[in-house]
């Protein structure tokens, strides 16, 4: 897994956050194998990369538990 440049990203916030920031992640598509995800209130932090696969089940449980 390879880490993606920061400069190179195109962040996208989540669809869940609100008009006016909100509290949330945001992620960058278009990283073979990983997904970088970082704090929308902190970008320059730094972010995180996480394997797709680890991020697919992540999701899939997060919408299986909203749906509880």
């Amino acid at each position: 897994m390879s880490r993606p440049r920061p400069e190179s990203l195109a962040w996208r916030k989540s669809s869940y956050s609100n008009q006016a920031g909100g509290d949330c992640v945001e992620v960058a598509d278009g990283c073979p194998g990983v997904v970088p995800v970082r704090d929308s209130k902190e970008p320059a932090r730094g972010f995180l990369s996480v394997s797709t696969s680890s991020w697919a089940t992540m999701t899939a449980a997060l919408k299986s538990a909203a749906r509880a």
